[in-house]
């Protein structure tokens, strides 16, 4: 196909819009230009076929048998680039949003916000996986992830969430009244921490926790920690994220707090190119939320 051979799209839509209304200032009104551009693209099309596509008959405007034939062609071809459009289209909206987080972002931040969004976006399907196992997008079929790191990786677009400062965290009745104290006070506490996140406890003993000397219980995960301390079971370090409603209503005390390395937190990520517009749009709102 040469697109050089045939008149433009805009003058072939102008006559098609003419032949199919009967005139030319319906044909204007239709495509919100005035009179004089619509008979300009209609003389654009015949001067590049040159041929005559219609003939004035007093007020009527008749088509001639060339003229007839090419709308008759122009409809047919623009309605398929309407219905192909439209069809790409309901399809993005009607596939779901795939997104994997991990569990604990997924209990503490993400689902207490989603009901927003389904509110405000009630035609997105969003799928949400919650899993501590390494992904791959493309070939595990996710539109995007949510991760905590340094958002440092070249095969994948990363945007910045949420910083990932720690937080010193625990019931007021396992504190017993106790606010803001240094964590070497509370050393005679039981801790919860993962041993698959050793970053936690590294950051404890590096602000005065004594780990030899302390009663420790290990468990898998951030989330079933985080369940833990609300429950009263002990003291942790948290991202401080996860746990701001808590600190905020008071359901658990903010002992000590303290700043992540550089970069480290919660990161938006996707492929490189994944622009399709549900995922724009939840991205977007996630931005919304912090």
């Amino acid at each position: 196909m040469n697109w050089r051979d045939i008149p433009s799209l805009a003058a072939l839509k102008g006559f098609e819009a003419a032949a199919r209304a009967g005139s030319f200032s319906a044909a204007a009104r239709e495509l919100n230009v005035t009179h004089a551009a619509v008979a300009q693209h209609v003389r654009a099309v015949e001067a590049h076929l040159g041929m005559s596509l219609l003939n004035r008959e007093g007020r009527k405007m008749v088509l001639t048998d060339a003229g007839a034939q090419l709308a008759s062609d122009l409809q047919t071809g623009f309605s398929a680039i309407i219905d192909g459009v439209t069809r790409i289209v309901e399809d993005t909206h009607a596939s779901p949003l795939t997104v994997s987080v991990t569990p604990n972002f997924a209990e503490y931040w993400l689902m207490p916000r989603l009901c927003d969004f389904w509110t405000k976006h009630p035609d997105i399907n969003v799928t949400v996986t919650a899993s501590n196992d390494l992904i791959d997008l493309r070939r595990d079929g996710y539109d995007m992830a949510i991760r905590y790191g340094d958002g440092k990786n070249p095969n994948l677009q990363s945007q910045f969430l949420i910083a990932g400062d720690y937080v010193v965290v625990a019931t007021p009745s396992l504190l017993g009244g106790r606010k803001a104290c240094a964590i070497a006070d509370l050393q005679d506490f039981t801790w919860l921490f993962s041993p698959n996140l050793p970053v936690y406890k590294r950051w404890a003993a590096e602000n005065g926790l004594d780990i030899a000397a302390c009663s420790i219980r290990e468990l898998s995960s951030m989330s079933m920690i985080t369940s833990a301390v609300r429950a009263g079971g002990g003291v942790s370090v948290v991202i401080r994220a996860m746990v701001e409603d808590d600190i905020a209503s008071g359901r658990l005390i903010a002992v000590q707090e303290g700043a992540a390395p550089p970069d480290l937190g919660y990161y938006i990520v996707s492929q490189h190119g994944a622009d399709a517009e549900k995922v724009k749009i939840f991205r977007k709102w996630l931005r919304s939320q912090v």
